[in-house]
């Protein structure tokens, strides 16, 4: 008689939410996990972007361009010549910054 009158959910209640749960989860995931590729890419262009800027800040500082991206990195301008992707950034003979495969 004492039980009859609590409130609260029954086993099978908890089943349905966890199954609800589960299966969100089912859904979402992969499609999380599928834009990653697109995600680095990104992240990637701005790094080259942010590494361009640094250039251009190399120059201001030392009147001249830096002869490699390891120069700047020497000079702790940037901490890091691959982008989150994997991509190795090349900086050409004018300045310019890409990232390479």
């Amino acid at each position: 008689r004492f039980l009859m009158n609590e409130k609260g959910f029954t086993l099978i209640e908890m089943l349905i939410v966890l199954l609800v749960i589960s299966i969100l989860l089912i859904i979402t995931v992969p499609n999380v996990v599928s834009q990653q590729k697109s995600i680095n890419d990104k992240g990637c262009e701005a790094y080259v972007k942010m590494v361009q800027g640094q250039v251009y800040a190399y120059k201001l500082d030392h009147k001249s361009l830096p002869n490699s991206l390891d120069a700047l990195k020497d000079a702790s301008y940037i901490e890091s010549t691959t982008c989150p992707n994997g991509d190795t950034l090349q900086i050409s003979s004018d300045g310019k910054v890409s990232a390479k495969p």
